[in-house]
């Protein structure tokens, strides 16, 4: 007996149907990197409020972790003593929940961004060591209590050391001296013993900066303290950092015990510009300092995804003590380097490019894998 026509269509589409659900997915950044560490992006609040829906499309699939990149500083959410503005955190981390992503707070202190109230009273002059600790503790305890259970782990100290391994000069460090930072990681430890603690800073290759750094840690953790990672901030360019320091601070910093953490992975496309450059004439800004507003030329295109692959592969052969690396930002249009240090200058230093693409050097990682 033959089989109706109607019948042997239902078969063909029920046979599509099959072979569609079967299709591969497309590749992403989180199974390339499932097995090394934790791919993460630093959100602004655009994309939380879902005014950047193919970022937020972006960070859905590509991305297991995330960082606020402002709401949660000293300025944002605590800018008036006595009064914490929640919304934007709250929504933040509602948006992490909700994608069942590892969400990571970012920061609780540093002296940038903070609330111009913090350190001082009310004539102006620097508060007393019991006041500013009192303060410390209430703006810790406050903030990580309210998210306990949600957030995998803090930046609990940001920017504390300068490249020469001095300490950096911040109003914590006048009215307290090094002493704040184990009281922050203190206090930390008290308002949520679950969550992770790290401390985080840029340009941690370099070689004063590093050895401070570790000595900060293992006397921090030989009094009792706890500190489980260390977040090496991953500003690059094309001329920085040494890549043989950047291995070497890894596996220093890894030999504290602690995990290590790539925070802020960008790599500027652009020349390195000095702190002392004259930007006043606007002909030598455009050319010297803006030379590629409307895309980068294919050859230093290839350049910068042939430098970020080498910085992915010294990753990957420390993947056993590397536990996050996140990208600060989704794509080039996004990224914070945009007009820094000077108004129009167009950037290229992130995954994504500005049609939401991924670059060719991890495209083809994920291609091939």
């Amino acid at each position: 007996m033959k089989t109706p026509l109607i019948a042997l269509t239902l078969l063909a589409l029920a046979s599509c149907a099959g072979k569609q659900a079967q299709a591969p997915a497309e590749p992403t950044l989180k199974d390339y990197f499932a097995d090394d560490f934790l791919i993460g992006a630093a959100l602004n609040m655009d994309l939380i409020n879902g005014l950047d829906p193919k970022a937020d499309s972006i960070v859905r699939l590509h991305f297991n972790s995330i960082v606020a990149e402002n709401c949660m500083k000293s300025q944002e959410i605590h800018p008036e003593e006595g009064r914490y503005y929640w919304a934007a955190a709250d929504s933040f981390v509602d948006y992490g929940v909700k994608n069942d992503m590892a969400i990571i707070g970012h920061t609780l202190i540093w002296h940038s961004q903070l609330a111009p109230w913090f350190p001082v009273d009310s004539t102006g002059a620097k508060v007393s060591p019991d006041v500013l600790k009192e303060r410390m503790r209430d703006h810790i305890t406050t903030i990580m209590t309210r998210y306990k259970g949600k957030i995998k782990g803090w930046d609990v100290v940001n920017e504390a050391i300068e490249d020469d391994g001095s300490y950096r000069k911040t109003p914590f460090y006048e009215i307290l001296g090094e002493e704040y930072i184990p009281l922050a990681f203190q206090y930390a430890h008290e308002a949520d013993p679950d969550a992770e603690l790290y401390i985080n800073d840029y340009s941690m290759n370099k070689p004063a900066k590093r050895d401070v750094y570790v000595k900060l840690v293992n006397d921090m953790k030989a009094k009792g303290l706890r500190i489980d990672a260390i977040g090496m901030q991953g500003h690059m360019g094309m001329d920085y950092p040494d890549f043989t320091d950047f291995e070497k601070s890894i596996e220093a910093y890894a030999s504290t015990g602690c995990n290590v953490m790539i925070t802020e992975w960008d790599m500027s496309a652009l020349p390195t510009v000095s702190r002392s450059a004259n930007i006043s004439d606007s002909v030598v800004y455009n050319t010297l300092f803006n030379p590629y507003p409307d895309g980068l030329p294919a050859d230093l295109s290839d350049h910068w995804n042939a430098r970020m692959d080498s910085v992915t592969n010294i990753l990957l052969r420390h993947s056993d003590v590397i536990s996050r690396v996140t990208a600060w930002g989704t794509h080039d249009g996004m990224s914070w380097k945009n007009d820094f240090p000077m108004k129009g200058r167009v950037e290229y230093p992130l995954l994504f490019d500005r049609d939401y693409r991924l670059k060719p050097f991890m495209a083809r990682r994920l291609n091939q894998q």
